[in-house]
């Protein structure tokens, strides 16, 4: 005999401030689930209060707009999308405290709701950062025609008796001012080689005397901590440590507060491939070790296959998804 449950289906309306309490539980909720997964994520944002606030501050960006799922009068689910800058193309995002559901398969009808009204108005660019522990929810994004983009990721700071001894031959060091040229074309490297394929990027690649030019300005700045790697007394490779909270990407419900940030690494072409970026990411453990922060963040385009396999290596878990749909 074959059994089947009935699944009920929501109401579906237009976001609207009177959903801002219901959302806000479920989606301190579902934070407080990821937080079993990855501790070093904000508590605050179990609290209802502090959720809402999150909520609300998205409802209140031009151009926003949403939809919430009913039962019986509950909030079950809720979906808000907001644009970022022109940068991004016609774009819609989905930020991190942008949705929630009681259940993962809810959140495959409204976003299929709400998309209807951005592809009318022209934003055919969608993005989603999702929690990466949820493996339901992501699957339910990927259901949606949606893939991976970027990987946001985090690490416990190892205790100094897990540093390692660097390959023969490499040497790392704080950056010096005579290092201005080989950091600016360390800074050309990495959008570079995320320019060729299966990344792709399409972002305007910097120049060489622009890089400089920004490095010799803010190269006394002490927020920042610039390591290089050398070989044979040559600079083959560059990372810069800071705070999380000094990230324009990291914020909200995907921001650990306080953590350290390796924010960039890059290593000539010629000379990948032989631990040089190893070295760089123990550098940026060993500083955030050295400046008592008990995380560590990174992130990672997911098709930058260099990037990909090298910092899970070095322990990093992600945390969040960024996931795209093009509707061509």
């Amino acid at each position: 005999m074959l059994v089947t449950q009935t699944v009920r289906t929501p109401t579906i309306v237009p976001f609207a401030d009177e959903h801002l309490d219901g959302g806000a539980l479920l989606l301190a909720e579902r934070h407080r689930a990821h937080r079993l997964a990855e501790p070093g994520l904000d508590p605050r944002y179990e609290a209802p209060g502090a959720a809402r606030e999150e909520l609300g501050a998205l409802l209140r960006v031009d151009g926003a707009s949403g939809v919430a799922g009913l039962i019986d009068g509950d909030v079950a689910g809720f979906v808000v999308g907001t644009p970022r800058d022109a940068s991004w193309g016609p774009n819609m995002w989905v930020e991190p405290a942008g949705h929630a559901v009681t259940d993962a398969e809810l959140v495959r009808d409204l976003y299929a709701t709400a998309a209807e009204r951005w592809v009318a108005d022209g934003l055919a660019l969608h993005y989603a950062m999702v929690p990466a522990s949820d493996r339901a929810l992501v699957d339910a994004w990927f259901r949606l025609g949606f893939g991976h983009q970027q990987v946001y990721a985090i690490r416990e700071t190892p205790p100094a008796t897990e540093r390692t001894e660097a390959p023969p031959g490499l040497v790392v060091r704080l950056a010096r001012l005579d290092d201005l040229d080989a950091l600016a074309r360390l800074d050309v490297a990495l959008p570079a080689h995320q320019a060729l394929s299966p990344v792709f990027s399409r972002r305007a690649l910097p120049t060489v005397e622009d890089a400089r030019a920004e490095y010799e300005a803010d190269f006394d700045d002490p927020r920042f901590a610039t390591f290089v790697v050398e070989r044979e007394g040559e600079v083959i490779g560059s990372a810069i440590a800071c705070a999380i909270e000094l990230s324009s990407d990291h914020k909200s419900l995907a921001l650990p507060p306080g953590a350290g940030f390796l924010g960039f690494a890059s290593v000539l072409p010629e000379a990948r491939g032989r631990g040089a970026g190893r070295v760089l990411g123990e550098a940026v453990l060993e500083w955030a070790r050295e400046t008592e922060r008990e995380w560590v963040v990174t992130d990672w385009r997911m098709t930058n296959l260099l990037s990909s396999r090298a910092w899970p290596r070095l322990g990093f878990r992600p945390t969040y998804y960024r996931l795209h749909r093009a509707i061509a």
